[in-house]
């Protein structure tokens, strides 16, 4: 996923996200109702991904299959977008993006009614469904992820053993010993940022939480800074850094490549890699493509323990949703439902189910084992944070302030971490007061 080419144009546009007016809200409030009879519900609707593998293997063709069993008069398109965020953003100026989309970043959650079209209540909703308040708005939910997620490193077992490292190091320094000894007693890259795609530098953002084991980590980004000493945020931050500064990395970030490096990782050639459950099944897939054992592939916790304990949030992975457009509203509703309930599509990738009454994935049984404390974090702040986000343009979401951080590290920018984070505190604040939080 190179996104160079795209974010290029996306510059050049005279682009109307976030806060858009364009064509959105002419039909605010509008909802995609569930059927009742699926042998009743028609039409063509086209669903947008961002699994560019899954429809270029066939695999999203299968499940539409499976799909129209039920729903036998329903046609499904895919189209898959390998620059998802700043692709959607053009297309979300017009009224074409999709029948089914993926909820993006770019949109404040307040705006979600103008975009997309209601599911339901939250109120009834949450009874069958997790995290479902990261989509409310007025009551209202506007999304359902397929999956849920946590953020990890995914690894190599065989390298890291190797290195001597058989145990989950506890804190950021014995991580950073780890790398250090990766370095000194294999081949392998210790760490891979991926910088090029940039998309897996948001994955960063997800340490939050993970470090205090608090399930208001959301919340406390509305109320502080968010670089503060000993936050979650400065922690994950200034291991990245310390990551990139001591060599431990790559040494050209802007060379990486994110599709290569899933065989380059199974294979033993890099060794870690910061991202979340959901990518464990394609390093497993690469693996087996490769020749090498799929059970090499490991995932471990952010090093960091509360009163013993590692802790790792989970959450949604992207929230599928209705294009308050579309002419096939009942149609896109029910892809989405069956999708989420009955496509299997949560078991087919080792993740965590978004059914209240599901069990969790077998891979996650080492987490069992280490008695990690898993926290559903609170959203209810979630609108506020995105706004604050977009007004001071800091862009925790975003990929651009951890390419300067990693720039930073490797000597291409000039400047230090202490400064840089400062700067990003200051904006955060001075607009979080603006804003009136």
């Amino acid at each position: 996923m190179n996104r160079r080419t795209v974010l290029a144009v996306v510059a050049g546009a005279a682009l109307l996200l976030p806060g858009c007016t364009g064509t959105a809200g002419t039909s605010k409030g509008a909802e995609a109702k569930a059927p009742d009879d699926p042998s009743q519900v028609s039409g063509d609707i086209t669903v947008l991904t961002v699994r560019t593998d899954l429809v270029q293997d066939g695999t999203m063709k299968k499940y539409a299959a499976e799909f129209n069993k039920t729903y036998p008069k329903v046609k499904v398109e895919f189209q898959a977008l390998t620059n998802y965020e700043s692709e959607i953003k053009i297309r979300m100026n017009t009224e074409d993006y999709g029948d089914v989309l993926l909820i993006p970043a770019v949109i404040k959650k307040d705006d979600y009614p103008k975009f997309f079209a209601s599911l339901g209540t939250e109120a009834e909703r949450r009874k069958k469904y997790r995290f479902t308040d990261f989509t409310t708005v007025d009551g209202k939910v506007y999304g359902q992820s397929p999956v849920g997620v946590m953020p990890g490193f995914v690894y190599n077992k065989r390298v890291w053993r190797e290195a001597g490292v058989t145990e989950w190091p506890t804190t950021p320094a014995a991580f950073l010993a780890a790398l250090k000894a990766i370095k000194d007693k294999t081949d392998a890259t210790p760490y891979y940022t991926n910088f090029a795609a940039q998309w897996p530098l948001t994955s960063w953002t997800y340490v939050n939480g993970s470090v205090s084991c608090d399930p208001r980590a959301t919340a406390k980004l509305a109320e502080g800074d968010p670089w503060a000493n000993g936050s979650d945020l400065r922690v994950g931050d200034q291991l990245l850094y310390d990551i990139v500064k001591r060599g431990l990395a790559e040494k050209d970030p802007t060379t990486t490549n994110w599709e290569l490096s899933k065989p380059q990782l199974a294979k033993g050639e890099i060794a870690t890699q910061w991202l979340g459950t959901w990518a464990i099944v394609q390093f497993q897939d690469a693996a087996k493509k490769a020749g090498v054992n799929p059970d090499d592939i490991g995932f471990m916790p952010f090093p960091a323990q509360k009163d013993g304990a590692f802790c790792s949030t989970i959450g949604p992975d992207y929230n599928q949703a209705v294009n308050i457009h579309s002419e096939h509203k009942e149609a896109a509703r029910a892809w989405i439902d069956w999708f989420t309930d009955k496509s299997g599509y949560d078991r087919d990738n080792l993740a965590i189910s978004p059914l209240q009454n599901a069990s969790m994935p077998a891979v996650l049984k080492p987490y069992e084992d280490a008695g990690v404390k898993l926290i559903e974090l609170d959203d209810s702040a979630g609108a506020e944070v995105k706004l604050i986000d977009d007004e001071s343009e800091v862009g925790i979401y975003k990929p651009e302030y951890r390419q300067e951080l990693v720039d930073l590290a490797r000597g291409a920018k000039k400047g230090s971490l202490d400064d840089f984070l400062a700067g990003l505190g200051k904006k955060w604040t001075d607009t979080r007061k603006n804003v009136g939080s």
